[in-house]
């Protein structure tokens, strides 16, 4: 009765009004009914007053004449409270949307969940559909049931109309068939039933050999087989045509039989309502020509709740490949990637918490979309900072943290920034006469200049050789069960250093890998190609290492939390199925070359897979030609997004302790960037820079975020992921061995390199010793980035104190012996000490108990700067870099 169409409708006993009529009105007749009456009406609010009923038939007498389009919405005392909240805020309304802004209603069945947003002054957002008013311009073509819109007419166009703090939003409405019914259908009403179920999960009967008996495909990816397996399996039992309410898929899906699933959905559901309809209707199968689900779009796309315990709902729209589309929420799944900010329940209702970013995944079908919401404190005192910003990547940071309410710490020191830029553009400490003069340069670029010095040195192209060497897996003890050959392994490492040594663009290097033909020690670049010669592996690690995607769940099934399928997962592959490979006379040589045969099949169906562009499109190819070649070219161009974004995304990790999206190979719907417009700016400026990581590091390196200090504020505390302060982190094993050896004065020795190499400089991954390892070195026997480990260990701690790393090498390098003997005083070895591994002064009072020590015994003098010496290399202020 919240319409004229509603009204006039009435139920089982005719309709609820007749106008000019009010004694022959139902309506009339309920209000008039004793209090204590089951019908009487309203049942909400008790009796109407007399005078209330003399208004109510006078209204009936004249004609029950009603507003077109006006739909009446029961406010509960929760709503009326929330509307006298959003009066105090309606003058700051800027704007208000009605989500989606238009809507096709096709067929009978067909229905649209409304969504009413407003955006305020200060950026917020709320959920206003209840609160609002909302109308049909045009009752004859759509009506509202509720806050669902649904058709009237046969066919038509209207507007939906929301109204609230003066301002409107309309919605075009567009009805087909709006009086004609669709017919069930398997796939498009069936099959999302069973997903929004959990009955075709890997836990329940989508697992590998089912459960109590009966199997689906995983995620329902085999509709055509899930068919066959429910209507031809078990005649009679899974469904029962006579009587359908008794098929077992039926009763153990409403809990009416024991079921180890438990219940999926209430027995007066418009899911198990669903089923019986289907099976009612003979359990047909669909025509081939049924209309394939080819995208999902979710509103609203973003929103800014304030406050705890405010909600938001989102809805879901799937496209078809016959060009309609159709209201999926309530068949959607939901789930948040950070629910102490915002949870979301079954049914796509948002629900804020503390303060942050979160990010709602929506899926159905085969495909999965996230809805940004970002919560910041209710009744929050704040005005935007005026802040210093050198270039974009301030400009950006800052933006996202003022959506936040967030506010950013200060600049780090001079002696913090220096030991910050020496650690992670160069992998080394800086000496104590690179302190010193630092900090008494008075000129206001300084930090800049530090910067460009040290893009210049040799051992920032050491450092990022090592950590390309890692992805690329450059190890003598390869994958392939071959014997292991260091001749290879230091051939290819060389390659990588001449090439990024000479500043090689990355994108050339990875198009030179791909493309790669010939022997292995002629052409070391063909390494690639034996790292790993499994073809599945290798399409999997070409995906994880040069776009950030990890596709291995694809292989056998549709990935549940991303975008790829298996038809994406084969198609790539297609590029790897023809590389063929011969021995030379030489064991440590093989020619990899074009087979121009070999096909990539489905896992599935067994058919074979045309190369397919991870999320792009299908390439024409010439017979015989060599499909690497097409890949490469396509891999670093502007063609692929992914690929600059990661890119930028593992250089911005390295500066900054963790990505705009973490892990940084584990690029996924469900796992989006923390802020999407600095990932894609950072991507832009990378490829306008020719992948010339120097000037792509300066602009990191010179931003105020990256000199941000590690000092917290209350606002910022728990910000991990927007950038707001330094993260103080461990430093990696190669370079926290190489400063102890600097610092110390005592050469490391490895395996094939010379007294007095680095551990940054180690070509071979199967190289390491008890340091390296116990500190997290990575093996380069995958890809993972997870494979170096920078967290903090006790075995670490007591390496430090116990281990020869410290205290072998702190008298082999006679340091302090070598100061005495200098002649030099207390308090000039104390700062030596103090600048070699802290990068600072000691303070007031670790100057006075390092006095203290000594004078309470001035004949070990030596003894007690060797134990100061010792002490600090055992500091986390020396391992951590902050």
């Amino acid at each position: 009765m919240d319409s004229a169409v509603a009204l006039l409708k009435g139920g089982d006993t005719g309709p609820g009004l007749v106008a000019g009529k009010p004694d022959e009105s139902e309506i009339i007749k309920r209000v008039v009914l004793p209090k204590d009456h089951d019908d009487i009406m309203p049942p909400k609010g008790g009796p109407l007053a007399a005078n209330e009923v003399d208004v109510l038939k006078r209204w009936i007498a004249e004609g029950a004449k009603w507003p077109q389009g006006l739909v009446l919405n029961y406010k509960t005392p929760e709503q009326r409270k929330a509307i006298a909240e959003l009066q105090k805020k309606l003058p700051t309304l800027k704007r208000v949307q009605i989500l989606p802004e238009r809507y096709s209603l096709e067929t009978k069945r067909d229905f649209h969940q409304v969504v009413v947003l407003a955006t305020f002054q200060d950026a917020t957002t709320k959920d206003v559909t209840s609160l609002c008013d909302l109308k049909i311009a045009d009752s004859k073509v759509a009506t509202l049931d509720g806050l669902v819109l649904k058709p009237v007419a046969d066919a038509g166009s209207t507007e939906l109309i929301a109204s609230i703090g003066g301002q409107t939003a309309k919605a075009a409405v567009t009805v087909k068939d709006g009086t004609k019914d669709r017919t069930i259908s398997f796939r498009l009403d069936c099959m999302p039933v069973f997903m929004r179920g959990g009955c075709n999960q890997g836990g329940c009967h989508g697992a590998a050999r089912g459960k109590d008996g009966f199997r689906t495909s995983l995620f329902g990816m085999d509709p055509a087989g899930d068919f066959i397996r429910i209507t031809r399996e078990m005649p009679g039992r899974r469904i029962n045509l006579a009587i359908p309410e008794e098929s077992s898929l039926i009763e153990k899906a409403i809990g009416a039989v024991p079921h180890s699933g438990n219940q999926a959905f209430e027995p007066d559901s418009v899911y198990n309502k669903a089923l019986i309809e289907w099976i009612t209707a003979g359990a047909p199968d669909d025509s081939k020509d049924v209309a394939k689900c080819t995208g999902i779009e979710v509103y609203p796309s973003q929103i800014v709740m304030e406050g705890k315990n405010a909600t938001q709902q989102i809805t879901v729209r799937a496209t078809y490949s016959d060009g309609t589309d159709r209201d999926v929420t309530n068949l959607a799944l939901f789930m948040s990637n950070n629910d102490p900010t915002a949870s979301i329940n079954k049914d796509g209702l948002v629900t804020s918490g503390d303060r942050g970013a979160a990010f709602m995944l929506a899926r159905f079908d085969v495909y999965s979309v996230t809805s940004q919401v970002l919560v910041i404190p209710g009744q929050l005192q704040y005005e935007r900072p005026k802040l210093a910003e050198v270039n974009y990547i301030d400009t950006l940071v800052n933006d996202n943290l003022h959506k936040l309410r967030i506010l950013p710490s200060g600049v780090c020191t001079d002696e913090e920034f220096v030991r910050r830029a020496f650690i992670d553009i160069a992998g080394i400490y800086p000496q104590a006469t690179e302190m010193r003069a630092f900090l008494a340069d008075t000129n206001p670029n300084k930090r800049s200049a530090l910067i460009d010095s040290l893009l210049e040195r040799k051992e920032f192209t050491e450092l990022w050789v090592m950590k390309w060497a890692e992805l690329l897996q450059i190890r003598s003890a390869i994958n392939n069960n071959q014997p292991p050959f260091y001749k290879n392994a230091l051939l290819y490492y060389n390659w990588l250093s001449e090439r990024i040594g000479k500043n090689i663009p990355i994108n050339e290097i990875v198009v030179e890998l791909l493309a790669s033909t010939g022997g292995t020690v002629s052409n070391p670049a063909v390494n690639f190609y034996q790292t790993e010669i499994d073809q599945l592996k290798l399409t999997e690690n070409v995906a994880q290492v040069f776009m950030g995607m990890r596709i291995q769940c694809a292989q056998c099934h549709n990935h549940p939390f991303d975008r790829w399928t298996m038809d994406d997962y084969y198609g790539f592959k297609a590029f790897f199925s023809q590389i063929g490979r011969k021995q030379t006379d030489d064991p440590a040589e093989v020619i990899v070359f074009n087979s121009k045969g070999g096909e990539s099949r489905h896992f599935l169906t067994n058919a074979v897979m045309k190369p397919k562009f991870l999320g792009g499109d299908t390439p024409e190819l010439k017979p015989g030609e060599d499909r690497r070649k097409v890949l490469a070219n396509w891999m670093a161009s502007p063609r692929n997004p992914y690929f600059a974004r990661n890119i930028a995304n593992i250089t911005w990790a390295h500066f900054n302790g963790t990505g705009i999206v973490e892990p940084v190979d584990d690029v996924r719907v469900s796992n989006p960037p923390s802020n999407p417009e600095l990932m894609a700016m950072l991507a832009t400026k990378l490829t306008e820079y020719n992948y010339d990581m120097r000037k792509f590091v300066r602009d990191i390196c010179n931003s105020q975020t990256y000199q941000r200090s590690t000092k917290v504020n209350e606002t910022n505390a728990g910000d991990m992921r927007n950038f707001s302060h330094a993260q103080v982190r461990r430093v990696r094993a190669e370079v926290l061995l190489d400063a102890i050896s600097q610092i110390t004065e005592t050469p490391n020795k490895f395996q094939g390199l010379p007294l007095g190499a680095r551990a940054v400089q180690i070509a071979d991954g199967a190289v390491s010793n008890y340091f390296l390892t116990t500190f997290g070195r990575a093996k380069r026997e995958s890809v993972c980035s997870c494979e170096v480990k920078m967290e903090p260990t006790l075995s670490q701690a007591l390496h430090l104190m116990n281990g020869d790393a410290v205290n072998d090498r702190i008298k082999q390098g006679r340091v302090v012996a070598k100061m005495i003997q200098e002649k030099k005083s207390d308090r000039e070895i104390v700062e030596d000490l103090f600048l070699r591994v802290f990068g600072r002064m000691p303070k007031d009072k670790e100057w006075a108990s390092v006095q203290q020590a000594i004078s309470s015994d001035t004949g070990a003098r030596q003894s007690v700067m060797e134990d100061l010496f010792w002490a600090l290399l055992n500091s986390k202020e020396f391992y951590f870099n902050h």
